[in-house]
């Protein structure tokens, strides 16, 4: 017995009709038993907008149900747009994820139910689920008394690397707030007495900028994993990053974007915020004509697919997937030259994070393996 899983990146459409942004995925989403998804826009109507949001837009309420229809029941919201439109549009976003029949996992009233695992069985498989978040502008952490997501908060150090030279570059170095993955392993564990699979969700890293995997990234993962987690999802930088094979277990690192509308106009690419952002990949140039305004490489995506059993992970694959300007993911033919351009691009990135991976191509879908 076993469940054919498949997991996507982050998801925002912001159209009349939020699901025809995955028409052309449809079928092949469907073939899954269980899709995940990492949600990254409140689902509101309500709400006044925190200060410390950077960009952000209202999402339509029949986003919950696109997730469901399509097979993505599964919904972390443990990021770093969860607080954006306050209390009002957390709570929102997670009622109208129940109402259309997704589980929602990493964010909540307070922490105890940001950190609370969910569960699922099926096809007598027990999965548990955990969500947590590395990117956390002021306040959006839950507290005891405060709602928000379930915080993996990490300190950054920079080291002078000549100390006697004045103004030279910089080392740095980030590990994970102990607090914080203490609690996270101690869920894993408790989990891992209950499921047959674990699986976490991270919402962190760098985004934009090609191939660089923060050290308390690796760190989480890798101590995730030694604590009983099977596989650790990624998300945030709205581009691929490399994806590792440790101790048998899959990491990516990032899933990059795969269901998002982004619209630019002249004011936007002209503001403080943004041009701040375009510094961390200064070939991204706006196009106000295009739904999907990310730079250069953010067109490239991915679905994992894999089966879940009371063994654990198996059959761990990659469908190369391209993002157009009209923002809808398309899967990519594997004799379709951009097929091995994203293989290519994930070795690049692997071998320049050195993460010891293999990229290759089997049939229409990549798998990564530990070099030997």
């Amino acid at each position: 017995m076993s469940i054919d899983f498949v997991a996507v990146g982050d998801v925002a459409p912001d159209r009349d009709r939020p699901a025809t942004i995955f028409d052309a995925v449809r079928d092949r989403i469907g073939r899954a038993d269980l899709g995940f998804c990492q949600l990254e826009v409140n689902l509101t109507e309500r709400g006044v907008r925190l200060p410390q949001a950077r960009h952000t837009m209202r999402g339509d309420p029949a986003i919950a149900d696109a997730l469901v229809d399509v097979g993505l029941e599964v919904v972390s919201f443990a990021g770093n747009h969860c607080m954006d439109w306050g209390p009002e549009g957390l709570f929102d976003t997670l009622d109208h994820l129940d109402r259309a029949g997704a589980t929602q996992i990493g964010t909540g009233r307070d922490i105890a139910e940001a950190r609370q695992p969910v569960f699922f069985t099926r096809n007598g498989v027990t999965l548990g689920f955990i969500s947590v978040n590395s990117i956390l502008p002021m306040n959006y952490w839950a507290e005891e008394n405060r709602p928000g997501c379930a915080p993996m908060r990490a300190h950054t150090i920079y080291e002078q690397i000549e100390h006697d030279q004045p103004g030279t570059p910089a080392r740095i170095h980030t590990y994970a707030f102990r607090d914080d993955l203490e609690a996270l392993l101690s869920t894993i564990r408790l989990v891992r007495d209950q499921a047959d699979v674990v699986v976490l969700s991270h919402h962190a890293g760098i985004h934009f900028v090609p191939a660089v995997i923060p050290d308390y990234q690796r760190q989480v993962a890798h101590a995730a994993i030694d604590a009983g987690a099977d596989l650790v999802l990624g998300h945030h930088a709205h581009i691929l990053k490399g994806i590792e094979v440790y101790k048998g277990k899959t990491i990516a690192y990032s899933l990059a974007n795969f269901a998002i509308d982004l619209r630019m106009d002249e004011a936007h690419a002209q503001s403080k915020g943004f041009k701040e952002i375009q510094k961390l990949n200064p070939d991204w140039v706006p196009d106000f004509s295009s739904r999907y305004n990310f730079p250069p490489g953010s067109e490239m995506s991915v679905m994992l697919e894999a089966k879940l059993s009371r063994e654990g992970v198996s059959d761990v694959r990659f469908v190369p997937i391209m993002i157009g300007r009209d923002a809808d993911p398309k899967i990519v033919a594997p004799d379709h030259p951009d097929f091995d351009r994203i293989r290519a691009y994930l070795q690049t990135i692997a071998d320049q994070a050195d993460l010891g991976s293999v990229v290759a191509a089997d049939g229409d879908v990549l798998r990564i393996a530990a070099r030997q």
